[in-house]
């Protein structure tokens, strides 16, 4: 599934292609994404203000007040192609916008979806509500990481997975940064010290940066809006290297299941 590095790189690669480009035109297969489609006529044809990122979701806002919410689900991709070139299979909806250009949306597994909300309503729409720290901001920390999670008997691991708490670290992210600060993923939470939560955080940051600077990790299906797939899996330290050996020490790499999602470490550098 697409986590943060990856959406924030799609909204990278749409931002200067559609922004100040006005939508002229909607179109899609007829089939539901996981949920109905939205009402794509609240847009009209209207100028393409800005594109963000929330947690996992693209943010598309409009002149008119509105904007678009899109979760890219496990196989979800957008492309910027020209309005005459053929729709590729699995294509479910086609924006059009001026200057010939249309944003295509591809989900082979339609888990993705979308909904359309008022703009200065977004902090209020159920699914941006009650979702956590941005991990890349100056307000995520140390201090405030362990203050939600001095009571927490839940692993690291887990307890940085989830969304309510800081958003978009993934089961790839979590174990990067959780081996660059030495921190076994089983470590029950509420046992790290005020040091080992710092070294999280900061850790947390530098993988997702480079990662955004990578172009994402393609683990299956990812790929760029321009097609191309991110090349952060050429940095993995210990995500998908079971028997391996240790880049830092040469033990070999293992690996538990922790909530259904497989976890790998260093034994010897994550005691």
């Amino acid at each position: 599934m697409p986590e943060l590095p990856e959406v924030e790189t799609v909204v990278n690669g749409l931002k200067p292609l559609l922004v100040g480009k006005r939508i002229v035109g909607v179109g899609s297969s007829g089939k539901n994404l996981r949920y109905p489609l939205p009402d794509f006529a609240l847009l009209g044809q209207s100028k393409l203000l800005d594109v963000q990122r929330r947690a996992k979701y693209l943010l598309f806002h409009f002149e008119n007040g509105q904007s678009l919410l899109w979760h890219l689900g496990m196989t979800g991709q957008f492309h910027v192609l020209g309005k005459d070139e053929a729709a590729a299979k699995h294509e479910h909806v086609r924006l059009s916008f001026a200057d010939d250009l249309t944003l295509r949306y591809r989900d082979v597994r339609r888990f993705g979806y979308a909904d359309i909300c008022a703009t200065d309503a977004l902090g209020e729409h159920v699914w941006l509500k009650k979702l956590g720290f941005e991990p890349l901001s100056t307000a995520f920390d140390g201090f405030h990481l362990q203050k939600m999670l001095k009571t927490r008997k839940t692993s690291i691991k887990q307890a940085i997975m989830d969304n309510h708490v800081v958003v978009g670290v993934g089961n790839i992210y979590a174990a990067e940064s959780l081996f660059r600060a030495k921190v076994h993923p089983a470590q029950q939470a509420k046992s790290l010290t005020a040091k080992q939560y710092q070294s999280l955080v900061k850790h947390i940051k530098q993988v997702l940066r480079q990662a955004i600077e990578a172009g994402g990790s393609t683990i299956s299906d990812f790929v760029k809006a321009d097609g191309k797939p991110g090349y952060f899996s050429h940095s993995f330290k210990v995500y998908g290297r079971v028997g391996e050996p240790c880049y830092t020490c040469k033990a070999k790499i293992e690996k538990i299941v922790q909530g259904g999602r497989a976890s790998f470490f260093c034994p010897h550098c994550q005691p």
